[in-house]
C-alpha cells in the first residue's frame, strides 16, 4: 500500500494544509484510498455541523429577546383589539 504521502493525488500547502486531489469515481489508487476518503468527507461533515452549532449558539440570546418581544406585542395587540370581541359574561348575561 502507498502512502497518501507518497501519492500524486496528495497536496501540503506551505501552512501545512493537507489537501486530496483524488476523486472516488475515477483515480483511485488503492482500495484504502476510499476508506481515508470517506474518513475525510466525515471529518470535513462533523466540521462543518460543529459550525454551524456554535453559530446557533451565538443567535440563541438574540432570538430569545425577539421571541419575548413578539411575544409582548401579540400581547398589545390581543389586548387593543379586545373590544372588538364580546365577553363571555355578557353573552352568558344576554342568554339568560
Amino acid at each position: 500500500m502507498i502512502q497518501c504521502k507518497d501519492c500524486e493525488f496528495f497536496r501540503c500547502g506551505e501552512d501545512g494544509e493537507i489537501s486530496f486531489a483524488c476523486d472516488p469515481f475515477s483515480n483511485i489508487k488503492e482500495v484504502e484510498c476510499i476508506q481515508k476518503w470517506q474518513l475525510i468527507k466525515i471529518n470535513q461533515m462533523v466540521a462543518s455541523y460543529q459550525s454551524t452549532l456554535e453559530y446557533y449558539r451565538k443567535l440563541s440570546p438574540m432570538q430569545e429577546k425577539m421571541l419575548r418581544y413578539m411575544e409582548r406585542e401579540l400581547d398589545d395587540i390581543n389586548e387593543a383589539d379586545k373590544w372588538k370581541v364580546p365577553d363571555e359574561e355578557e353573552d352568558d348575561k344576554q342568554d339568560d
